[in-house]
């Protein structure tokens, strides 16, 4: 079937605009990838999975400008000890990354994998993402695989002693990143990563990570800083028998970001936990977009996602478990919940669950309300101020989220900078 006509002139500006890297031994992945787009074009309003979130800006032949914020508080994760990699603009910075050597990992760029015609992510890179179409297209996620021009291989082979931060510095007003990691964890391995900083003014971010059997991936990423910033990113994961992945991301500010968590349970008794805490004021638009599929015995997931919203924020939240016919005694959770701080915000909710096992425990649920009245009271009759008060009660119900994070260092963190978030802006 053709493409509608505004759909292919929107699709032809933006890949005029770009130009396919030297692919090496991911040629094959990137040109079936653009086929994809081609075939499929980017993103509009009229698509199911886009009816809340206008993807113009995200699809546009240029990005628009977004001013670099600057100020003395430190990124997030900078007093851990962690192995840095740096990427300014997408662009990848020897000078202020770490030696990429650590016990236990493999760190490769993408660009290093594009000049050998055998290498490890080779099977990988590409291969999630094109699962990760069916049943719900994501041509971003396609656009990243064709244009991805910088990015890293991780191989995670035992237990590093510490984390891997991808740290992505924002620099020039019209920088437009796309970048695109591949993490294979092999069997009995054992790893975090994280990710922190704005990145640039428009980024385009794909990851695609394969945990193997007894595998454990820890993710945990901020993403902040920078208002004016836009941002799609796709994370693709396959799991593994008695493998186990949990993901937490914390969002502040941003005019507009998308992020969407594809996650195949492949092996029994696998569990996948994905969780994220959201906190936007005025001119902000957050969408978490989930898909969790079952496709094994005795699994678990989750997906725990809060968002506090103010001065006309939007929060968005799409997830679905989707339990195909034999994964029996599935354990499948689902929570996404708003708190409105005022009576201009909104949160828009599509909550799915299909199933074709008859022998699971899966739910769902989605609620939006505004602060407590009666604990709001029961505080400020014990004296703390109505401003203090509040952001108590902000903290209280972005819990559940925080909690899926299993390092207690993390998530003190995350719980540090959302306060003081909360706190500027009483």
């Amino acid at each position: 079937m053709a493409l509608p006509e505004v759909k292919q002139s929107a699709t032809e500006a933006r890949l005029s605009a770009l130009t396919m890297p030297d692919a090496g031994c991911t040629r094959a992945a990137r040109e079936d990838a653009l086929a994809r787009v081609l075939e499929t074009g980017l993103p509009g309003r009229r698509d199911e999975y886009w009816k809340y979130t206008q993807p113009d800006t995200l699809v546009s032949p240029d990005a628009i400008p977004a001013a670099v914020f600057s100020d003395d508080e430190p990124l997030m994760f900078s007093e851990l000890d962690r192995l840095s990699i740096v990427f300014v603009d997408g662009v990848f910075n020897a000078e202020e990354s770490d030696d990429l050597t650590m016990e236990g990992v493999t760190i490769d760029r993408l660009e290093d994998i594009c000049c050998k015609d055998i290498h490890w992510a080779k099977d990988l890179y590409g291969v999630l993402e094109t699962r990760g179409q069916s049943p719900v297209q994501r041509p971003l996620a396609a656009l990243n695989t064709a244009f991805a021009s910088d990015g890293v291989a991780i191989h995670v082979t035992g237990k590093p002693t510490k984390p891997i931060n991808l740290i992505y510095r924002h620099a020039s007003p019209t920088s437009d990143a796309i970048l695109h990691h591949v993490v294979r964890v092999e069997s009995g391995a054992e790893a975090t990563i994280l990710e922190t900083g704005p990145a640039a003014s428009r980024f385009n971010k794909c990851t695609e990570i394969d945990i193997a059997d007894k595998g454990t991936l820890h993710h945990v990423r901020a993403q902040g800083r920078d208002h004016e910033r836009r941002a799609a990113t796709h994370m693709f994961t396959r799991l593994g028998t008695e493998s186990v992945y949990k993901s937490f991301t914390l969002t502040v500010n941003g005019v507009l970001t998308r992020n969407e968590q594809i996650v195949e349970l492949t092996g029994d008794d696998a569990v996948a936990h994905v969780a994220g805490a959201c906190v936007g004021d005025g001119d902000f638009h957050h969408d978490d977009t989930v898909f969790v599929t079952h496709d094994a015995v005795n699994c678990e997931s989750r997906q725990v996602f809060k968002k506090v919203l103010r001065n006309g924020a939007t929060g968005v939240f799409q997830g679905k478990i989707l339990v195909k016919q034999g994964a029996q005694k599935t354990d499948g959770y689902q929570i996404s919940q708003s708190l409105l701080l005022d009576d201009d915000s909104q949160f828009l909710a599509k909550p799915e669950l299909e199933i074709y096992a008859d022998d699971v425990a899966c739910s769902h649920g989605s609620t939006s309300g505004a602060i407590d009245e009666t604990a709001l009271f029961y505080l400020r009759s014990r004296g703390v101020p109505t401003k203090d008060a509040t952001n108590m009660l902000t903290l209280a119900f972005l819990a559940e989220a925080v909690d899926e994070i299993e390092d207690s260092a993390l998530a003190e963190e995350i719980v540090s900078r959302l306060e003081g978030w909360l706190a500027r802006r009483s």
